[in-house]
């Protein structure tokens, strides 16, 4: 895939799954109904549902999210990091 074309801020959430994995989750960047994207060091972009990976995983701590989120930067993301999807 391409580097993407930064933007003004991207709201990313990063998420952990049991297996250490982390995930961003980009829930303001639709990718179908129920799916927004998504990003790992493995696979990189993908759709995701948001919901069911909220359900599968724990919010990732700083530490832990620090190399995707160098990752992303490096490939054009202005990340704005939440804790959670904004209403």
């Amino acid at each position: 895939m391409p580097t993407k074309m930064p933007t003004n801020s991207d709201v990313v959430v990063f998420r952990i799954n049991k297996h250490g994995d982390v995930i961003a989750l980009f829930p303001n960047i639709t990718e179908g109904i129920g799916l927004c994207l998504s990003y790992m060091h493995i696979g990189q972009h993908s759709a995701a549902s948001y919901g069911l990976i909220l359900q599968e995983t724990r919010l990732a701590t700083e530490e832990e999210y620090a190399p995707l989120q160098k990752e992303l930067e490096a490939i054009g993301y202005n990340l704005k990091i939440q804790r959670r999807r904004s209403a």
